[in-house]
């Protein structure tokens, strides 16, 4: 199958696309690759690179694709509250006209990186696709209106599915702090505190890339009919966490650390738990590997092979919102978040 992966070159789509290739799929990225300088450890896969802005996408782009899986966006809540404008250009308009370009295009399915963000402030009840929706920051927000405008334009042949993923963790070759298990492992191995900045109450369901990963390959090779204007949220039910039990887990595993809460410590109002049997009950393929507990290990090993330090943890290279306002500082990047050309 041929296949587009928009945001080819960050923290999933380095780990997705060897495993679509590894599938005997003819894969295309399409990503401006503003993470360039943040690789953290192996390399990319080395494939034809649309290297573009994902707003300036136009339809012979998108030409001759049998399905598109769309990753690329501001990622996280921080860099959505930077300007929140930008992140309604970039994962909400941008996306959308994407899709348009797709249909137009003749691509015949569409998988979108939706969030468990969707469900926003949720309490600590299980939360089915059906559940209501109710984001509370600005990335949330862009993805429950995306989620809503392609659902309007499925028809027999335009058939987009929505990746609603877990909060995600895992070594990655351009890996991401700005995560909590992969932060709080980080903490951990490069001060001797599991540092947590909330009061670790609220609930989060978290899956690691590998397994991500994993769904988009098991909706792609699934029959329409399963797919076909369907959500999907993505994990396993086991894996919901309270802040604080992902901490005592870290502890556990990075000998010699102690937990610890920041002065101002206090709940997050982003706090739900998923329900993920729709997945594994309607995509067979789909069998995630992957334990909190697993993934720690993996990020504590690598952590320790590469000998991360305090210093670079806390700098720019691998915190998402730090580097794009690097690149504003530097003038690689204008205000608007395009590259400057010179």
């Amino acid at each position: 199958m041929k296949v587009l992966v928009t945001g080819s070159q960050g923290y999933i789509g380095s780990v997705l696309v060897p495993m679509l290739l590894e599938k005997g799929h003819d894969v295309t990225g399409f990503d401006s690759d503003l993470y360039e300088r943040c690789t953290f450890t192996g390399t990319l896969p080395d494939i034809p690179l649309i290297k573009k802005d994902i707003r300036e996408a136009q339809k012979n782009d998108v030409e001759r694709y049998d399905a598109i899986i769309h990753l690329a966006g501001l990622s996280n809540d921080p860099l959505g509250d930077y300007q929140p404008e930008l992140t309604e250009d970039i994962n909400e308009k941008a996306s959308i006209k994407l899709a348009k370009l797709a249909k137009k295009a003749g691509v015949k399915r569409f998988l979108f990186a939706s969030s468990c963000s969707n469900y926003g402030a949720a309490g600590d009840k299980f939360l089915t696709e059906e559940a209501q929706f109710n984001p509370v920051t600005p990335y949330g927000v862009s993805k429950v209106r995306v989620e809503a405008a392609l659902s309007k334009m499925a028809d027999a042949d335009f058939s987009p599915t929505y990746i609603r993923a877990s909060t995600a963790y895992g070594v990655s070759a351009r890996l991401r702090f700005d995560l909590v298990t992969n932060n709080l492992t980080a903490w951990a191995y490069t001060t001797g505190r599991v540092y947590l900045k909330s009061d670790g109450t609220p609930w989060r369901p978290i899956i690691h890339i590998e397994d991500i990963s994993r769904a988009y390959i098991a909706a792609l090779h699934a029959p329409r009919e399963l797919v076909h204007n369907e959500a999907f949220n993505v994990g396993t039910t086991s894996e919901n966490y309270q802040m604080r039990e992902i901490a005592e887990i870290v502890k556990e595993v990075v000998s010699g650390c102690e937990i610890e809460y920041a002065p101002d410590a206090a709940p997050d109002k982003r706090c739900y738990r998923v329900d993920c049997n729709k997945i594994c009950c309607t995509l067979h393929e789909f069998k995630p590997q992957w334990t909190a507990r697993r993934g720690i290990e993996q990020l504590y090993e690598e952590y320790k092979k590469v000998g991360l330090s305090l210093e670079e943890f806390e700098g720019p290279k691998y915190r998402r919102i730090s580097h794009i306002k690097l690149l504003v500082k530097e003038g690689v990047l204008d205000d608007s978040l395009r590259r400057n050309v010179s």
